[in-house]
């Protein structure tokens, strides 16, 4: 649809509304990687060695954020002396700055 067509269609509030619910939301983000996560598996899948990977992967292994690929790679825990840095490493982790 044109731009022009969409702004005569949608109200400022609708948009505005839009807006809010996306960044709550964020559906594209999450869609978007799993896109990614299936091409990437599907070029995995081409590469992977049978006998040590018998299982094919899929679009959840390649995506960061979701439990079942955390859960399968049971990586070790980051400890740091300095326990305002070890803060603000959680910190960054659960609550990545928007760009």
């Amino acid at each position: 649809m044109p731009v022009r067509e969409l702004q005569q269609r949608v109200t400022s509030a609708e948009f505005v509304e839009y807006m809010a619910s996306y960044q709550l939301d964020q559906r594209g983000g999450h869609y978007d990687d799993l896109r990614a996560g299936a091409i990437a598996s599907v070029i995995g899948n081409v590469h992977r060695d049978r006998k040590r990977h018998p299982e094919p992967f899929s679009e959840l292994d390649f995506t960061p954020w979701n439990e079942y690929s955390r859960e399968r790679r049971a990586a070790e825990p980051i400890l740091l002396d300095d326990a305002d840095a070890q803060s603000d490493l959680i910190s960054r982790t659960m609550f990545p700055p928007r760009t």
